[in-house]
């Protein structure tokens, strides 16, 4: 039958889903999972095509050459374990790409790591989830070109499509697509905690049910705040549970849980000194949903959320389309931070991203996507070197002549009166706010430094540096 066109080692669901994906578009897919069970299931899924072992040597020995193996393991130690056993049974030229959420100073290390083997080691990040996998994923990919090139015809096939292009691209040198990865999901959180919050003020403020609340959502996803996250939580909100007579919803815990790659993405906000404070917001909200004992003892001391005045229908549907507003400026400053901290990471690293291409390949496939997406394509496509998606000539004459922000205001006063935590809205607004109004009070704490710790300041009037003897 001949050898395999690529391997892939993790049989779990976003492995298995890929090799059933590459084998729709013809390709032969080679297997390898310790867990018996895994091989087992893809033998049975792909009725036979797909060879599938328990054993490294002869997974590796199944593959042509040069071979390209696909690692679709957990993050962190284990992809070194793998690499560890695979490198006996590997020759040069070899392609290994690791398609999970792995740390991308970890990438950097093991593309360092096997070059000087003669081993080609491909960061991909891959968006989409179990459904993505199977039917067509958002991939980003960075490291040498060479591998690149051989593997395009292989992923082009596989991956999602918007407006008939392929949903995977180059993103750069090094561990690019892996940070690409890494800050899609920063923006993925932070898109996430807004849509959490703006349910939480129509739901425990307005007093809209969950029926009312799924329909606006439903009217949105057909508008500018269309996108897979708007989309999934309609039928969130509508999705009964099978152990009782109530929705799903309500029977939930609210402690959203995280894997991590939404706290690497602040981190690296922190650390080049670009501010993210949405989807920091939103690592932070996660963080404090997981104390509960501390947030019982505040509602058993302090009393819970607000009553506001009883509203007419008419205010009521004002209110429908202001907050419709305030989520989608709150959706373009999340957007904003993430590609601002990619245009900065791309200088600092040397990546070479081009901004246009991440948004690109975002359009399809991948959790965050949306069709503003394609209005950020324009922007860089337009303006390679535009600061930031606000200063964008389309999405700042789109942003007053709605007036977006008086809607963003309006609701964040809503939620400030009725003691609703908003704090992703907050962030956003203080965002534009902060770049809007002309002058910072950052000149105080310049002399607030240099009176304790003489860290001298800097004068609108005089170039140089100056220290001012206080005592």
């Amino acid at each position: 039958m001949g050898k395999s066109d690529l391997g892939i080692i993790g049989l779990g669901v976003m492995g298995r889903n890929l090799g059933l994906n590459f084998l729709d578009h013809g390709y032969k897919i080679s297997g390898y999972d310790r867990d018996s069970s895994k091989v087992q299931a893809l033998k049975e899924e792909s009725h036979g095509l797909s060879p599938s072992f328990d054993r490294l040597e002869e997974f590796v020995n199944s593959l042509q050459s040069p071979r390209k193996i696909l690692l679709f393991v957990p993050a962190g130690k284990a992809v070194d374990l793998v690499i560890d056993e695979l490198l006996p049974f590997l020759q040069e030229g070899d392609i290994l790409i690791d398609g999970g959420n792995s740390f991308f100073q970890d990438t950097e290390r093991r593309q360092k790591q096997l070059e000087e083997k003669k081993i080609f080691f491909i960061g991909m990040g891959t968006s989409g989830g179990e459904s993505g996998a199977r039917h067509g994923p958002s991939l980003m990919v960075g490291g040498p070109i060479e591998p690149y090139e051989l593997l395009k015809p292989m992923l082009e096939a596989i991956s999602a499509k918007a407006d008939g292009e392929a949903c995977v691209d180059y993103m750069g040198k090094g561990s690019a697509g892996h940070y690409v990865k890494m800050v899609h999901n920063g923006i993925e959180y932070g898109i996430m905690e807004l849509i959490g919050e703006c349910f939480d003020l129509a739901h425990r403020v307005l007093k809209w049910d969950e029926k009312k609340i799924a329909d606006l959502f439903e009217q949105w996803s057909k508008e500018e705040l269309s996108g897979y996250l708007v989309e999934i939580t309609v039928t969130i909100l509508r999705k009964k549970d099978d152990r009782s007579e109530d929705l799903l919803l309500n029977r939930v815990l609210d402690v959203a849980k995280q894997l991590g790659t939404g706290a690497w993405t602040s981190e690296e906000a922190l650390r080049l000194q670009v501010p993210t404070p949405t989807i920091d917001a939103a690592v932070l909200m996660r963080n404090l949903s997981a104390r509960i004992e501390e947030r019982k003892a505040f509602k058993a001391l302090f009393n819970g959320i607000e009553p506001i005045p009883i509203l007419d229908e008419p205010q009521l549907d004002s209110i429908a389309d202001e907050l419709k507003k305030a989520l989608f400026l709150g959706m373009i400053a999340t957007y904003a931070q993430g590609f601002s901290l990619l245009r900065e990471a791309s200088k600092h690293y040397e990546y070479g991203i081009a901004l246009e291409k991440v948004a690109k390949v975002w359009r399809g496939g991948c959790i965050i996507r949306s069709v503003f997406l394609e209005k950020i394509r324009r922007a860089f496509s337009q303006n390679p070197q535009l600061l930031n998606l606000f200063l964008d000539p389309d999405i700042s004459q789109e942003i007053k002549a709605r007036n977006l922000v008086f809607s963003l205001r309006k609701l964040c006063g809503l939620a400030i009166n009725s003691g609703l935590p908003f704090y992703a809205f907050l962030s956003s607004l203080s965002y534009f706010d902060s770049f809007r109004c002309g002058k910072l009070p950052a000149n105080l704490i310049q002399l607030q430094r240099d009176y304790f710790g003489s860290h001298t300041y800097e004068r609108i009037d005089v170039e140089g540096i100056f220290h001012t003897l206080w005592e």
